[in-house]
């Protein structure tokens, strides 16, 4: 009896041990499906949507009297966490060609800083519908000469590090368009440079060159005109792979922008305008 009683315990444990450790698994995986949607709702809970950028005007920067975050990027954004319940947006500042890496290092949510969507960066990051598109502009100081890029050969010409501008200078210094390229870590270094005499120009994002040098009087340059653009770039958010939740939550509020034309007046705020619209 006691040698029935103690197989039957035994048995029952056995069972007992074996449901348990179904059960654990079946739990961590629904935990892992937990975690990997869980992205949009972490923020919530935050109550601030953290973005990432190079605090270029005017896509999305600092305002240095208000201290407020402003932009093209930046007001399109605010309006989404708006809609998504998400009360605050903070910007943390980053050098532009460091925005993907810290997006997946986790150090913030999305990139939102007038970044091209280009297929080196959609192997590292998904990004969100289009939001608008702008090309290049050629600026120079208002005394120059250079009235379009088949001046260039025997200039020193300056791009922002991270940036297509910089690449498309580069390949024009390949085919001897170019003279020499010097890289800058910002468009405002750029700028400066430019209005300094270190370099003859500079090729950069026509929207900031524009709002900058029309809010800077200190700024002795101009944007060559008129200049047909080489290209122009599809301007999107960048998020996680994984945050697909965060896309999707994203995408939907961005199309009704869009169809309500608030993206076209923020684009008309900063100097852009029905052109500049994607689908």
């Amino acid at each position: 009896m006691k040698k029935f009683f103690k197989t039957a315990l035994f048995v029952a444990l056995a069972a007992a041990i074996l449901a348990g450790c179904g059960s654990g698994a079946t739990t961590t995986g629904s935990q892992a499906e937990g975690n990997k949607a869980s992205t949009l709702e972490a923020i919530k809970q935050r109550g601030t949507l953290i973005v990432g950028s190079s605090n270029d005007v005017p896509f999305a920067y600092i305002d240095k009297d208000t201290k407020q975050l402003k932009g093209i990027d930046a007001e399109i954004i605010q309006e989404i966490a708006k809609r998504l319940g998400i009360p605050k947006v903070e910007m943390k500042e980053i050098k532009f060609e460091n925005l993907l890496v810290e997006l997946n290092n986790k150090n913030i949510d999305m990139v939102t800083d007038g970044m091209y969507i280009k297929p080196e960066r959609e192997k590292i990051a998904q990004f969100t519908h289009p939001w608008y598109k702008e090309g290049e502009g050629l600026v120079v100081r208002k005394d120059s000469t250079i009235s379009g890029l088949e001046d260039l050969k025997d200039k020193v010409v300056g791009g922002q590090k991270g940036t297509a501008f910089l690449e498309y200078i580069q390949k024009m210094q390949q085919q001897g368009k170019v003279k020499e390229v010097k890289v800058f870590g910002s468009q405002a270094e750029l700028l400066l440079a430019i209005n300094t005499d270190k370099i003859d120009a500079g090729i950069t994002d026509s929207a900031t060159a524009a709002y900058t040098i029309q809010h800077d009087p200190t700024l002795n340059v101009k944007l060559v005109s008129p200049y047909t653009p080489v290209f122009q770039g599809t301007v999107a958010a960048a998020v996680r792979k994984e945050d697909t939740d965060l896309l999707e939550a994203v995408n939907k509020e961005l199309d009704n922008l869009k169809r309500e034309g608030f993206v076209l007046k923020v684009l008309q705020k900063y100097g852009l305008g029905q052109d500049n619209m994607v689908e």
